[in-house]
């Protein structure tokens, strides 16, 4: 009986040896392709560094990559006081999550409604003339867009947001009509055999299965938003409506410009998208495992 149980025991040992050895074949690092990521995040880190130490610094000593003096930290307030930093802040917040909610509430319904209707004619050209609109030069219908936003009365938040939503559209359909069209139509055709109608079965069904996409969709959407200069620029006509980007269009000047005070203005403008992503990263993650896992 020991023989056996000492055989049993150099089985299982081998076994958890070779598992062991597997593990690590599989999960080899790739050296060259570390070493690559590390190269190209200093493209990232050396401006992000030049900008910190900019922003602390006193107007003689901006240009160089060496460390403040003294560290000017007045630079931040007197930005902010410059801008109206906390009233731009506002418009460029509700701009960025109305249009962030408008976008996922209805570009993810117009994606269903052609996923699911692709044999159509009428929906098929819908999806290639949206397709097509992401092709377009912004600059072309710039002066157009502006001008008939006015003649509308949108020359104001509601028509910025509305904007968002609707030149979105094209790049969002094409990113989610492929995530619906994996999605088994057994689930829709279960739904409504227990009475569920179309709008119960997409807000019930599709839209959760959709976390992957919205994450997606909602973060591209909130960076264009937060960081567009040019369309609140063409459509805002009220200054007190004006958003971050273009209250710091003040330190952009032919002569001269007060270069840490406007770091330090670009600094305060990344840091509310940055924190928001710092807190909501677990829920973007854990929506594309989901979609991994489905």
């Amino acid at each position: 009986m020991s023989a056996a149980v000492s055989e049993s025991a150099v089985k299982s040992g081998a076994q958890s040896g070779a598992q062991s050895e597997k593990f690590r074949k599989d999960h080899n690092i790739n050296w060259w392709l570390t070493a690559a990521v590390a190269v190209l995040s200093l493209t990232i880190l050396i401006p992000l560094y030049f900008t910190i130490v900019t922003a602390l610094k006193t107007p003689a000593e901006a240009g160089t990559f060496s460390l403040p003096t003294t560290w000017e930290w007045h630079n931040f307030a007197d930005a902010s006081a410059k801008v109206n930093y906390p009233k731009a802040a506002l418009n460029s917040a509700i701009i960025t999550v109305a249009a962030v909610v408008l976008t996922l509430l209805t570009n993810t319904f117009v994606a269903y409604a052609v996923a699911r209707n692709m044999d159509k004619r009428f929906f098929r050209f819908l999806y290639y003339f949206f397709i097509a609109a992401m092709f377009v030069p912004f600059p072309v219908v710039m002066l157009p867009i502006a001008k008939q936003m006015g003649s509308w009365h949108l020359d104001n938040q509601v028509g910025l947001i509305l904007l968002y939503m609707v030149l979105g559209l094209g790049t969002n359909l094409f990113i989610a009509t492929g995530f619906i069209r994996s999605i088994p139509v057994s689930l829709e055709e279960a739904a409504r055999i227990d009475g569920a109608g179309t709008w119960r079965i997409f807000w019930k069904i599709i839209f959760p299965l959709m976390s992957p996409i919205n994450a997606t969709i909602a973060i591209t959407t909130a960076l264009w938003a937060w960081n567009d200069f040019l369309l609140p620029l063409i459509v805002l006509t009220d200054q007190s409506n004006q958003t971050i980007p273009l209250a710091q269009y003040v330190f952009s000047s032919q002569f001269a410009t007060n270069y840490p005070m406007a770091f330090s203005s670009y600094l305060m403008a990344m840091a509310p998208i940055i924190i928001v992503y710092i807190f909501a990263q677990k829920w973007v993650i854990g929506g594309v495992m989901r979609g991994a896992v489905k």
